[in-house]
Parts: C-alpha cells; structure tokens; sequence
C-alpha cells in the first residue's frame, strides 16, 4: 500500500496488542531505522520466502470478518469487494479505496445516505479523482 495506509495498518496492529503509548510508535521507528542497514541482508531472501508468512498475515486479517453483518447487503457487498479487491489490484491500499467507493454507492443507492458520513463523501470523491485522474 501506499505509506499512509502502511502507517495506519502498522498503527492499528500497534494498538490492537496493546500500544497505547508513543512507546510503540518509537520502537516500531526503531526497527525501521534498523532495517535500512540491514536491507542488503533482507534483499538476499527471495519473495517466494516470504508467501507463507504474508498467508499467516492474511489468516490473522481475517478474524475481523466475524464482525460483518452478512444480512445487510449494503454492508456486505463493500467488505466483500474491499476483500477480493487486495489480491487482485496486488495492493492493499486500492482494495481499501475500491471498498470505501462501493461503500458510499451502495448506501446511496439503497437509501440509506444517513449511514455514510461526510468523511466517507468526501474520500470517495478523492479516491474516484485519483483512479480516473491517469486518464486525462
């Protein structure tokens, strides 16, 4: 994904073991800054090295579906969309957009515009902007 989606994953997986403090935000900086010596090493390892634990990653992500209210499509088409979008597009952050651009459609045309708030207006319209932007 982009930096600013990595930055709120890493920020949300923070929070969710317990982080509530600057302290997790400094040693995840820590470990960053450590890794920019050691990429040389980190480069050696081939990407098919690093399928099984993305697979893992992805396993753990998916324990948050448990949440979705199946019975309402206007909540389930986005979610399942957002989900089948990331492997498709190879990126986290458009799956992301493509979910929160169905989201606000779909609650429209459902009826349900009271749902949505004015943040999600607002970063569907910037997210169709930044898909069909490349074409002009």
């Amino acid at each position: 994904g982009t930096s600013t989606v990595t930055t709120f994953v890493e920020s949300a997986s923070g929070v969710a073991e317990g982080g509530r403090t600057g302290l997790t935000a400094l040693s995840t900086a820590f470990f960053f800054f450590l890794s920019l010596f050691l990429f040389p090493i980190f480069g050696m390892i081939p990407a098919q090295a690093t399928g099984p634990a993305l697979v893992i990653v992805g396993l753990f992500m998916l324990s948050s579906i448990k949440e979705i209210d199946f019975y309402d499509y206007s909540e389930a088409i986005p979610a399942f969309i957002t989900i089948i979008a990331m492997p498709f597009c190879y990126s986290i952050a458009e799956g992301i957009s493509f979910g929160m651009i169905s989201y606000v459609l779909i609650k429209l045309l459902a009826g349900k515009r009271k749902d949505v708030s004015i943040l999600m207006y607002i970063l569907a319209i910037v997210f169709v902007l930044r898909i069909i932007w490349p074409l002009f």
